[in-house]
């Protein structure tokens, strides 16, 4: 994979109505998606806009970037029973491979839109590298692929019921309901929220979430990391030992990424803005240095277990090594050496 482009992205619009609309990026542009057997889409959606019912041929984790008044609705696999909960700005909502989900921006204000970005793992996915959706309403529906003749059966109802049920919602994807339809929408569960959802705003630098912080990510098989940098601030080079791979969203500010390799060849030295998505292919090491803004990254990791190693943190192999060892690996003084394991006891 070294030769592998590793250049962070923007995403491309692939559709928009009234009711918002919805970004991709594409594995055709990013073949790196495809080969690290991960993606990433972004929906956006106006006051009032409704993402219609769908499931996915992947699992991912959806992550609120704006908006304080979203409702969710999922239908998990092999249950008969509507989970309905409430996400705002800095939530974590996972919606499992199969998961039938709906999504709608609750909120009256002209500018308050709900944004939530979805990074996840493609492995089985139709497309390599990107998410593909299965919509169960609407124009592009599974159901109006069938006969009139073919649903009038699977529900015992005329021709004429049928033909009502499968064409009568002229939307696509999203559409955007009127005040009546809004009052009309179910209130979500507060005692679910706190359970299928996880705000993860933090105030240190970097936090980790797991399947032991957040038990729902077990079932979607990923996990979560937020990292914050004020100014001019680094953070430490992390790599995934476990085969893990990184999908890392940039949420605001800017700053620099490096990504290093086999053979210790640098892949990635490049300028991020707010909006790019980069990969970190598994066992590679990254390191993030912020902007004047501050630089903050959203990434989703592979696995609801991760093993994550910070180099020069206070867990560091480099830090665990006897004196003898990184003298003569590094080819260092006593000096420098005691000078190096001051620093990484220090974090």
């Amino acid at each position: 994979m070294d030769g592998t482009d590793l250049t962070p992205k923007s995403a491309q619009k692939l559709f928009e109505a009234d009711g918002g609309a919805y970004y991709i990026w594409s594995s055709s542009d990013a073949p790196v998606l495809a080969e690290a057997k991960v993606g990433a889409g972004k929906l956006v959606l106006q006051p009032h806009g409704f993402a219609l019912p769908h499931y996915a041929d992947s699992s991912k984790l959806g992550y609120v970037l704006e908006g304080d008044d979203g409702l969710v609705g999922k239908v998990f696999p092999n249950t008969s029973e509507e989970v309905v909960v409430k996400v705002e700005k800095g939530d974590v909502i996972p919606v499992p491979i199969g998961t039938v989900s709906w999504w709608f921006n609750n909120g009256d204000r002209s500018d308050q839109e709900l944004v939530v970005v979805f990074l996840g793992e493609t492995a089985g996915a139709q497309i390599p590298g990107q998410f593909s959706y299965f919509f169960i309403a609407g124009t592009l529906s599974l159901l109006a692929g069938f006969s009139t003749e073919f649903v009038s059966k699977f529900f015992n109802i005329t021709e004429d019921e049928a033909d009502d049920i499968t064409k009568s919602q002229t939307g696509v994807l999203i559409i955007k309901l009127g005040q009546d339809e809004k009052t009309k929408m179910p209130l979500p569960n507060q005692k679910l929220t706190h359970t299928h959802v996880h705000n993860i705003t933090s105030s240190k630098t970097t936090a980790t979430w797991t399947e032991k912080e957040f038990p729902p990510l077990k079932q979607a098989g990923l996990s979560a990391n937020l990292t914050k940098l004020e100014a001019d601030a680094i953070s430490s080079p992390i790599y995934t030992p476990d085969s893990t791979v990184q999908v890392i969203y940039v949420v605001r500010g800017s700053g620099r990424i490096q990504i290093v390799g086999v053979n210790g060849q640098r892949l990635l030295d490049a300028e991020v803005t707010a909006g790019q998505l980069l990969v970190v292919p598994k066992f590679y090491m990254v390191a993030k240095l912020a902007g004047q803004n501050g630089l903050e990254c959203f990434a989703v990791m592979t696995s609801s277990q991760p093993v994550l190693e910070d180099l020069a943190g206070k867990t560091s192999a480099l830090g665990a090594l006897s004196p003898e060892v990184l003298q003569i690996a590094l080819n260092i003084s006593p000096g420098l050496e005691q000078l190096i394991k001051s620093k990484i006891r220090k974090g």
